[in-house]
């Protein structure tokens, strides 16, 4: 089992002449008009390509919020190669492609290679991808990196074979508890039966599938931050496997809420439609359709409206646990003030406009939440920026090191 070290690798190498503690709140600089014009065109220009532009447009979106973001007064810089970005779109796009292929072809053997095939490269191209992203990273000269070694990597990932096997496992348990078909005396079909363990079988499917998913993700974060350096000095990481477990049981519990208050809006704003309709009914004709037609859009989109703000919560509850324990190894940390009522707030207004707007409100909307996060977070450093950053450089330069490892970093554009 993966389990990450709570206070980094190995010792700090770094050389502090002060005790000094400087707080600098990080900031954004840029604005929804800014973004919309770098939004407006990445959009038309994918649509004229049929969406081969996706990566340049992934580039200028990533240079655009880099180029705003101040750290220690400082923006950092997006400096990915555009060969590089253009050629995984591409192998992303035949892969794409040549599974659509065999699915609608029929080759079974084909399909499975190829579900198999992502499973087990799963890992590598989500530690291929940190390399790529922090790599590509820099702040005051200083270039971020990902030094975990794939073995770590894989070890990490466990959660991932571990699904796998659960539901393997729900497959052969649900074939032993099948009772015998029943014969439909209407249809003359043999119809399934469901028992109360096949259901308990399928539920606790669910729940281990979960705790799966919850594991890989504090699997990931933690080792993203922990074999991440700036020159010579390792990540810090303190949240525990607990933590993540509570923010998810509190966002189903969020959702929950939500559901019940939705559900006993539409209880009465349909009641009252229905009740007005049985006394119309004879004079609606037409109308009737139409109603009937709009009930259903509105209901699927109320599917999708109902989740908006349990994702905001745990978005947000996420980010604080985040960015409010970790550091470098022990010249800096982080702190975050971000609240979480004020942010789903902020996205259920930003959904709304953007629904009202027919989605241009998107890029003024994707703008504040990302301003909202980052003048959250303040960065607590030991000794003078200049100094620090000076000595880091400087390791980067006699090949102590030449990275940056903060995970939540990742998160800024995401």
């Amino acid at each position: 089992m993966y389990q990450p070290e709570a206070g980094g690798a190995a010792a700090p190498a770094f050389v502090q002449s002060s005790s000094h503690i400087e707080a600098h709140p990080l900031r954004f600089t840029g604005s929804g008009a800014e973004y919309f014009r770098v939004w407006i065109v990445n959009v038309l220009l994918g649509i004229v390509t049929l969406g081969f532009y996706t990566p340049w447009a992934r580039r200028r979106t990533a240079q655009y919020f880099y180029s705003h973001t101040q750290v220690a007064d400082s923006p950092l810089e997006f400096t990915a190669p555009q060969g590089k970005m253009v050629k995984g779109f591409v192998l992303l796009v035949l892969l794409t492609l040549a599974y659509q292929l065999a699915v609608n072809t029929g080759q079974d053997t084909a399909v499975s290679l190829f579900l198999l095939g992502g499973a087990l490269l799963a890992p590598l191209i989500w530690g291929s991808a940190m390399r790529f992203r922090l790599g590509a990273t820099r702040w005051r000269g200083l270039r971020l990196q990902f030094t975990a070694g794939w073995g770590e990597v894989y070890k990490a990932s466990w959660p991932v074979f571990a699904l796998a096997l659960v539901w393997i496992a729900v497959v052969f348990g649900l074939q032993a508890l099948a009772p015998e078909t029943v014969l439909n005396e209407s249809t003359g079909r043999k119809m399934p039966q469901v028992t109360a363990p096949m259901w308990g079988l399928i539920g606790l499917g669910l729940v281990l599938s979960v705790l799966c998913i919850i594991r890989l993700e504090y699997n990931y974060k933690s080792l993203l931050v922990l074999r991440g350096q700036v020159g010579a000095e390792p990540g810090r990481w303190k949240p525990v496997y607990l933590d993540f477990v509570k923010v998810w049981l509190a966002t189903v519990g969020f959702f929950v809420a939500c559901v019940a208050v939705i559900g006993a809006l539409l209880a009465v704003v349909i009641g009252g439609s229905f009740a007005l309709i049985a006394r119309q009914t004879s004079q609606l004709g037409l109308w009737l359709f139409v109603f009937i037609i709009v009930g259903f859009i509105a209901g699927v989109l109320l599917l999708f409206l109902v989740s908006a703000p349990a994702r905001a919560y745990r978005e947000a509850r996420m980010f604080h646990l985040m960015w409010n324990n970790i550091g470098v190894s022990q010249i800096a940390r982080f702190k975050c003030k971000l609240r979480t009522r004020s942010y789903v707030l902020l996205r259920l207004k930003n959904l709304l406009f953007t629904v009202l707007t027919l989605g241009f409100y998107r890029p003024f909307a994707r703008v504040s939440e990302y301003r909202m996060k980052v003048d959250s977070v303040t960065l607590h450093i030991k000794g003078g920026v200049d100094q620090v950053a000076g000595q880091l450089v400087r390791q980067q330069q006699t090949g102590l090191g030449d990275a940056l490892a903060d995970a939540a970093g990742l998160d800024l554009i995401g």
